[in-house]
């Protein structure tokens, strides 16, 4: 049976085979599917030695920054966990979480991807209408604000995604199925995966985790054993639609840099080199197989069967690794990239581009 990587609010698989072009299109059979802080945006946590707690005091400390998000949408609903509807309006329901104390939640695009109305439930059962302040499809992350009093938002630390180890303990705090405030906890299973937006653009470095998250948990955070926010949780993968304990998070690294642009108003750019690839037959490497039309790749000069061996001289082991290597730089950079045709080693020169929409 083949397995499908689904977004978790959604009760409709977004699948990554043969994904869109982008920072890099990942078109590999994988079973499926710098700008400065706002005042008030949460900083990097400062790591706190030897210090680990519970899942009970981290639920404690955490659930207060946790939400509940409810969206009204027209017509029937795919997206995320649809609970109701009537005369051509339904209802769906995901997670999210305070970002800081101006009224910022930070949630998955998916989750409020045509949304009519949006309302956020806090721990204590108050509601608050809110109103998006900016999505990145791309990444799947979207901002909305609330108008509530800054005594009523409890911001959750952002920690460093980049530390996070395998073995990790992590929790995860949501509302699977509606049911607000559960927490599950377990480990992380795996670094540095790449998933798909439902934009189907790729998006590296996700925490793979076993720590059991269902439709609806979709937006929620993925907390370490500090009780900082490491990840977004956003898919899983499962055969049958529900928890098979594999599920990933978009790291809390790049949730800073996106979320960071668009509380500052300004519009979220990746950049962007214009090829779909996979695994060749022999060997490493990133194999091109179609490189997209008028795309930076194409100016450089490069051709469907290339082999992509190096960015930079960074040695490329294989698709998530060019991902990576993209996403890490930005729009209009140069980037020099080591590639095999027919034999030969060649060396192109692109200049990246500003992912489309």
């Amino acid at each position: 049976m083949v397995r499908t990587r689904t977004a978790i609010a959604s009760a409709v698989a977004a699948l990554a085979a043969g994904a869109a072009a982008g920072v890099v299109g990942y078109a590999a059979t994988r079973g499926g599917d710098g700008a400065p802080a706002a005042s008030t945006a949460m900083p990097v946590a400062a790591p706190a030695a030897n210090s680990t707690l519970g899942v009970g005091e981290i639920y404690k400390r955490a659930h207060d920054g946790v939400v509940e998000i409810t969206v009204g949408t027209s017509g029937s609903s795919t997206s995320p966990f649809p609970f109701g509807g009537g005369s051509g309006q339904a209802q769906a329901q995901g997670s999210g979480f305070v970002y800081d104390r101006d009224g910022h939640v930070v949630t998955n695009e998916h989750v409020v991807d045509g949304a009519n109305s949006i309302t956020v439930t806090f721990g204590d059962g108050s509601k608050h209408s809110a109103t998006v302040v900016g999505t990145d499809p791309s990444t799947d992350l979207a901002v909305l604000e609330v108008d509530a009093s800054s005594s009523d938002l409890h911001p959750l630390a952002l920690g460093d995604s980049a530390a996070v180890a395998v073995g990790d303990g992590v929790v995860a705090i949501g509302s699977p199925f509606g049911l607000a405030e559960t927490v599950t906890s377990g480990i992380v299973r795996a670094l540095d995966r790449t998933i798909s937006s439902q934009s189907q653009y790729s998006i590296s470095g996700a925490i793979q985790t076993d720590a059991a998250i269902n439709h609806g948990n979709s937006g929620g955070p993925l907390l370490d054993l500090k009780g900082d926010v490491i990840g977004v949780t956003s898919q899983i993968e499962s055969e049958s639609g529900g928890n098979d304990g594999v599920g990933f998070a978009i790291p809390s690294n790049t949730v800073r840099s996106v979320v960071e642009q668009i509380v500052s108003g300004k519009k979220v750019e990746h950049a962007y080199l214009g090829v779909y690839v996979d695994m060749p037959q022999n060997g490493s490497g990133a194999r091109v197989a179609r490189v997209t039309n008028n795309s930076p790749a194409e100016d450089a000069g490069m051709k469907t069967g290339d082999v992509i061996t190096a960015v930079d001289g960074q040695t490329i082991a294989g698709p998530d690794a060019l991902t990576s290597a993209i996403t890490a730089a930005h729009p209009g950079d140069e980037v020099k990239l080591t590639l095999r045709r027919g034999g030969e080693t060649k060396t192109l020169t692109a200049t990246l581009g500003t992912r489309p929409a």
